[in-house]
């Protein structure tokens, strides 16, 4: 299926205060991941800046004014209780956005069906108005936007497996019917937004899952609420809000999906991307903060990015975690 990863050196100049759980570690050990022999046929590229003024697509003056005025001259700064931004921050977010802007214009040139970018912070938080929940600026909702200046594409669909509702990505586009955004999530859990009542212009579609709920509750919500809603919207390209935090190994959640619950949602979404959009699915990481739990969720997903299949079961504790380990 020729799946493109998009490396992120940059990311770990992120920093976050000792104990948070979105850390550079994360990134570091998807590239142990991707050093993997069993992925070693996969193209691999490193993400490039994108010119900050991209930014406003998305997101107010005031926001872009805020994030910049929190920036220290070292160290790292608290905009809220969840939320950080350190010296070299503004590094990570750009290259960020530039690796799912070189991931989109590769599959419009026609070098890649599809990719998945694992960068960070995450973004799906981040309002219009507002930087919250880890996130600074909403990657995916400006790589949309862009997509869509950039290539005149009339329709774009965000689907969003993150464990935590995409609050942000949905504040941007709840009046946009040309953009649609699906979202599975647990509820209650933060940010409480992402009821099944909140429709937009209706082109937003929530499918809330109780807490404890597992593969087969989600599949549910997924064949009777979100694939059909993502179907009849006729998209011209797919994006992936990634998060692999609803394993039941994460501890910021309670769901009780398995690796193989990724494989089955992304297999379902590219069924769809064959019928609608040329088979056109970038990919963008957002959560996962178990790294054992992060690393066999997204082999899982890119596997079958990659080959159209569940593959083999990728056990990262066993494979990754002594290499891990030898590097602290």
């Amino acid at each position: 299926m020729a799946c493109l990863l998009i490396q992120h050196p940059q990311g770990a100049q992120h920093q976050m205060p000792k104990g948070h759980p979105e850390s550079p570690d994360r990134l570091h050990y998807l590239d142990l991941l991707f050093d993997h022999e069993r992925f070693a046929g996969f193209d691999k590229s490193e993400a490039k800046y994108a010119d900050l003024g991209l930014v406003e697509l998305a997101h107010s003056k005031e926001h872009i004014q805020l994030v910049k005025s929190r920036r220290p001259v070292e160290s790292i700064a608290e905009i809220d209780g969840d939320t950080f931004i350190s010296a070299n921050s503004f590094e990570a977010v750009m290259s960020g956005m530039g690796g799912a802007m070189d991931a989109v214009e590769s599959l419009m040139n026609g070098h890649h069906q599809n990719g998945f970018c694992a960068i960070r912070p995450p973004g799906h938080h981040a309002e219009h108005d507002r930087p919250m929940g880890f996130c600074l600026f909403n990657t995916i909702a400006i790589t949309a936007l862009w997509a869509r200046e950039k290539y005149g594409m009339e329709r774009v669909a965000i689907v969003d497996f993150d464990v935590h509702h995409g609050n942000g990505t949905q504040d941007i586009f709840y009046k946009d019917r040309n953009i649609f955004y699906g979202s599975s999530h647990e509820m209650p859990l933060f940010p409480g937004t992402g009821l099944r009542r909140e429709t937009g212009a209706g082109n937003i579609c929530n499918a809330p899952l109780a807490p404890g709920s597992d593969g087969g509750q989600m599949r549910e919500a997924y064949v009777e609420q979100l694939l059909p809603a993502l179907e009849e919207f006729h998209p011209d390209l797919i994006l992936l809000s990634a998060g692999f935090d609803a394993d039941k190994r994460d501890p910021l959640a309670s769901l009780n999906w398995e690796p193989r619950d990724f494989a089955w949602i992304t297999g379902k979404i590219m069924d769809i991307a064959d019928r609608k959009c040329e088979n056109r699915i970038v990919s963008l990481l957002e959560g996962g903060y178990h790294l054992n739990a992060l690393a066999e969720g997204v082999a899982a997903h890119i596997n079958m990015l990659e080959h159209g299949e569940m593959g083999a079961a990728f056990n990262a504790a066993q494979e990754i975690e002594g290499i891990w380990r030898e590097r602290e």
